[in-house]
């Protein structure tokens, strides 16, 4: 039922065709720390992983990857170790000899001019592209090790950025750039992945890709992921509207959720999305989320690659150019209030389109009517209920079918608090409504100098009350200032005991001592917004 790929090997797994969706996940751990590393690997192992990558910044590093490997296999552990190359394609070269899978990231690989190319200017950093991915492709090859082409939507090159800038068509190209530059070297074992923090952006540029693979024949397999999700609810919400509504497109062979938290909680939260759609696939009527060019049978309309709102009458705040809306089943006390309650909204009448089948949903999108969508679910774990929710909404309100959510769930486990919770959340992370902080966050690496998850809590308990507001906290500058491209404001590790403030994406205060860290953020939020 998925889009159709290439199989690949990595290591003792095989990656895409008709093979299941891989659980994937990144540790944390120093690889100078080995014997960290190494237990870190095995509690992923138990908690469902199927690859693991490492932070690789410099030869010894991936020296150490190795070491971690024949340890790993000393014990009859074939967990495949993917190494994640940054901005030294030198030390690539070293771990392909070494481990299963090298991730790349086109946007580090040759660093050029920042301004306007000309035609001359744009093929000299091709040619210098390739001179590089020569002699790495000739190892791989040789080794019979994979690569992943990773474009992050926060470090796209400087040449990129000046034609299409920090946009879907932009990732989307940059990744179609080093697939051909591959294949010209007869290179084909090749994962794909292009990721963002903004649900939007990363859904829209994979779809890209898939268009621009498919016009060009190529059908390599890709992987999925929301960089910088965060952690908690948000994170768990996120992560299940933006990959969940790729995997109901058919797009998708292997995934990560980026949580920041420990690798190991990573694993769970994937398995139950993957388990979700694979369920509920089938649920979903390609007309109605624009066309489906998959396996499933479906239209060869093209899926949406840019957001626009089905055109709908408003009726009192449901529909038009109002926000999506919230409905819950009574009245309750919360910080965010629905809109409506059941009895608020039923007393419309026919005005308002409610439905709970997506088959309804096809036959109303001709119509001028607003749309809400009830979905009701049975499940006592409040974690369940997010993912669900989320990957059941998603499609919907990423592709801007719908004009409201009413979230229903039969259990006493879980309040109707923390419902609304969810559906707020949901909008959130679809980009459809902004009704409180927006936190990104990393999932943490060996790159991060400091404890990120105790760092994310402090970040949002001293800055919860600012509505609105998009706060960055990364671990380092890798992707850090260009994830956090829409973030008001940017906490960025920026060495040991070390943090840079950031305003938009100007640094403003650098090298701050942590312990201070907070509280100058405080400073700098206050001073540059109107409480």
């Amino acid at each position: 039922m998925r889009r159709q790929t290439k199989e690949i090997q990595v290591g003792n797994l095989r990656i895409g065709g008709n093979n299941p969706i891989r659980i994937q996940t990144m540790a944390n751990t120093d690889t100078n720390d080995i014997e960290a590393s190494v237990a870190q690997a095995k509690r992923c192992l138990e908690a469902g992983t199927e690859l693991l990558r490492y932070t690789t910044q410099g030869t010894k590093e991936a020296e150490n990857l190795g070491k971690i490997k024949e340890i790993l296999r000393s014990e009859g552990i074939n967990l495949p170790l993917v190494a994640d190359i940054h901005f030294n394609a030198n030390v690539a070269e070293v771990a392909a000899q070494l481990v299963e899978k090298v991730r790349i990231n086109p946007g580090n690989f040759v660093t050029g001019k920042h301004g306007d190319y000309t035609d001359e200017e744009w093929n000299d950093e091709l040619r210098r592209i390739r001179e590089k991915l020569h002699t790495l492709l000739s190892i791989c090859k040789d080794k019979g090790t994979a690569i992943r082409i990773g474009v992050n939507h926060g470090s796209l090159s400087p040449r990129i950025m000046s034609r299409y800038g920090n946009t879907p068509l932009g990732l989307a190209t940059s990744c179609m750039e080093f697939i051909e530059m591959c294949e010209q070297e007869g290179f084909t074992n090749l994962i794909l992945s292009v990721k963002a923090s903004n649900t939007r952006v990363m859904i829209y540029a994979v779809r890209l890709l898939v268009q621009m693979m498919d016009a060009k024949g190529k059908n390599y397999p890709l992987h999925l992921g929301v960089t910088e999700a965060g952690s908690d609810d948000e994170g768990r919400i996120k992560s299940a509207v933006g990959i969940g509504t790729l995997l109901h497109d058919g797009i998708g062979d292997t995934i990560r959720v980026s949580l920041s938290e420990a690798p190991e909680a990573e694993i769970p939260v994937a398995r139950k999305l993957v388990d979700y759609i694979e369920s509920h696939r089938t649920s979903y009527s390609p007309p109605a989320l624009g066309g489906v060019p998959n396996g499933r049978g479906g239209s060869n309309t093209q899926l949406k690659t840019e957001f626009s709102k089905r055109k709908s009458i408003p009726i009192d705040k449901v529909g038009g150019d109002n926000p999506v809306v919230v409905i819950t089943d009574t009245k309750i006390n919360s910080t965010l209030k629905p809109d409506y309650t059941a009895d608020e909204i039923l007393a419309f009448n026919q005005e308002i389109a409610i439905i709970e089948d997506l088959s309804n949903l096809n036959e109303l999108l001709s119509t001028d009517k607003p749309i809400i969508f009830k979905k009701e679910f049975a499940l006592d774990d409040l974690e369940t209920l997010q993912i669900h929710a989320a990957a059941f909404f998603g499609p919907m309100l990423i592709d801007g079918l719908i004009d409201g959510i009413w979230l229903s769930n039969k259990s006493d486990k879980i309040t109707a608090e923390q419902i609304n919770d969810i559906a707020f959340e949901i909008l959130q992370s679809s980009r459809c409504r902004i009704s409180k902080t927006e936190y990104t966050s990393c999932p943490s690496c060996g790159r991060t100098k400091f404890d990120l998850p105790k760092v994310v809590r402090q970040v949002k308990e001293a800055t919860q009350g600012f509505v609105g507001l998009k706060i960055a906290v990364m671990g380092c500058i890798v992707n850090g200032p260009g994830e956090m491209a829409d973030a008001d404001f940017g906490y960025i590790g920026a060495g040991m005991g070390k943090v840079s403030l950031y305003k938009g994406q100007e640094c403003v205060m650098k090298n701050i001592p942590e312990e201070e860290a907070i509280d100058k953020l405080l400073e700098l939020i206050n001073n540059n917004i109107h409480i």
